[in-house]
């Protein structure tokens, strides 16, 4: 039997348990499209590329696993970059399958439709890697390559493109050749007693736990409980220690009296973090840590980012984790439960007002639904949900202020993580500027019959941009943008739509929103919320 190299493709992505494939489907990519109603891979139909990417990693934010997206060459590439980088900057799994032109009329410059001098350079700086398949018998190495950088390894974005004449060449069907089992690195048995050691004879030690830590909870609760020291979490690790657990400092981090005991402490722990700026805020500084530093990470190079290790353990978290936990079995817990209190109330007396109630409209939601998964723009509410709303689970809060800090994220990412579990309540919070880069995507949403509050926190402009230049004697030029008639929009695209004026109105329509057959656009207006 022969098949096509596109038809074989989709067999494999499904062999490696990919579920959905984004993709809007063109000239270039109808190949790849063939052998799909021979597998249970699901299609999604976005509006743009962009969206694509976004639905792809809200997706793997959500579960952990890589989705994939079927993007034609030039533009969809184009189109779909941002998203690959802001998933690259946050360490989130994505697969990107685009076609290419012929083998034989790359790199010439002869004006084909949607050439590119090399389109595989141009998303190699947002990628863990991009590869162009040269041979139908290279897809398997290929794909093993890039399920292995998900699986092992720091995840991110993997692009594979295939020439035109690459998909459609036709090859003798084989069996599947996949990795159907792939582990992670475990830590060396000399670091982690290093470690340990530094960990028991220190006088003020310190855990900082990072995104690299969401499928870890229960192994870094336990050390911490068995430890007893005193442990802060970046935005992307939130719910991998309880809320009201006593040694949880929260998402503290950027607070000066949290800072500070961090660059005190005699010993830090770091685990799967970056300790980088949108962590620490320290925007024309870095972290300055005074005593010995302990940084776990998967990815090598991240172990001397930022801040240099006495210990470096290239290693999976979890299974580093564990490791320390069975070493610090004879140790003295320390007693930081009086100090975690301390340093949360000293942090909260010197954050802005607006910012707790941020943190307590975000809880208002998570009061109103459950187990509720918030995906957040970059916008007013969800700065100060990221120091003082607290995730009650681990991938239950993201947003795209960390890293790479793109607009236009919070809604199409709110559907892929409503696709990936229909069974979650799950919140778009976006916006009104923000809104207007993606809006298109309440099409796909309809056409879903996606039931997903979208929470458009509504200030008329960019606010956020607006008060940094007014706080610096900047002329406010460009913030003060026309706001469209979003109620009547969202109905135009077949969407309930409500602005409410109280708290009431918003947790009823919040309510309502969740049971719907279809998206409902909830518009407030900042003043009116901020006063809730």
């Amino acid at each position: 039997m022969t098949q096509t190299c596109g038809e074989i493709l989709v067999e494999r992505l499904e062999s490696y348990g990919i579920e959905i494939v984004f993709g809007i489907p063109g000239v270039h990519t109808v190949e790849l499209y063939r052998g799909l109603p021979n597998t249970r891979l699901r299609h999604i139909t976005p509006r743009h590329e962009q969206g694509a990417g976004f639905m792809a990693d809200g997706y793997a934010r959500a579960t952990g696993k890589p989705a994939a997206c079927f993007i034609i060459s030039g533009p969809g590439m184009t189109n779909i970059v941002t998203a690959m980088a802001q998933a690259y900057s946050d360490s989130v799994p994505m697969l990107v399958i685009s076609s290419v032109n012929n083998s034989h009329e790359l790199a010439l410059g002869q004006g084909r439709l949607h050439e590119l001098p090399s389109q595989r350079q141009l998303v190699a700086g947002v990628s863990v890697f991009s590869h162009t398949v040269a041979r139908p018998d290279e897809l398997d190495e290929v794909l093993a390559r890039a399920f292995t950088v998900f699986d092992s390894a720091r995840p991110g974005p993997v692009h594979i493109e295939l020439p035109l004449d690459v998909i459609t060449a036709t090859v003798t069907s084989s069996k599947p050749q996949t990795i159907s089992t792939r582990y992670r690195p475990a830590p060396s048995g000399p670091a982690v007693t290093a470690a340990a050691d530094l960990l028991k004879n220190a006088a003020n030690p310190l855990i900082v736990l990072g995104g690299g830590t969401q499928d870890a909870a229960q192994q870094a609760q336990a050390l911490v409980e068995r430890s007893g020291i005193r442990t802060v979490l970046t935005i992307n690790a939130k719910g991998v220690i309880p809320p009201d657990h006593p040694l949880n400092l929260g998402s503290r981090l950027p607070q000066p009296p949290v800072l500070q005991a961090i660059q005190s402490a005699d010993v830090v722990l770091a685990i799967g973090t970056e300790l980088g700026e949108t962590d620490t805020l320290l925007f024309d500084d870095q972290l300055n840590i005074e005593g010995q530093v302990i940084r776990v990470d998967i990815d090598p190079e991240q172990l001397t980012r930022n801040v240099l290790p006495t210990v470096s353990i290239c290693a999976d978290a979890g299974l580093t984790l564990q490791a320390l936990y069975e070493a610090m079995q004879d140790c003295r817990p320390f007693q930081h439960q009086a100090e975690v209190a301390a340093l949360r109330q000293a942090s909260d007396a010197l954050a802005p007002e607006a910012y707790f109630k941020h943190g307590q409209f975000l809880a208002l939601v998570a009061e109103t639904l459950p187990e509720v998964i918030i995906v957040g723009d970059s916008t007013q509410p969800v700065y100060g949900g990221n120091l003082f709303y607290e995730a009650a689970n681990p991938r239950s809060y993201f947003n795209s202020s960390t890293g790479y800090g793109t607009l236009g994220f919070g809604l199409p990412a709110a559907f892929g993580a409503k696709l990936a579990l229909p069974q979650r309540h799950v919140v778009s919070l976006i916006g009104d500027g923000g809104l207007q880069f993606t809006i298109g995507e309440l099409a796909t949403a309809v056409e879903l019959n996606l039931a997903v509050p979208v929470l458009v926190w509504n200030n008329n402009g960019y606010g956020e941009i607006k008060k940094y230049m007014v706080d610096r004697a900047i002329p406010a030029i460009g913030v003060d943008i026309y706001t469209p008639d979003f109620i009547a929009i969202a109905k135009g695209f077949g969407c309930a739509a409500i602005k409410v004026s109280s708290k009431a109105e918003f947790v009823e329509a919040l309510q309502n929103a969740s049971s719907s057959a279809v998206p409902t656009l909830i518009d407030i207006p900042e003043d009116l919320a901020l006063a809730w």
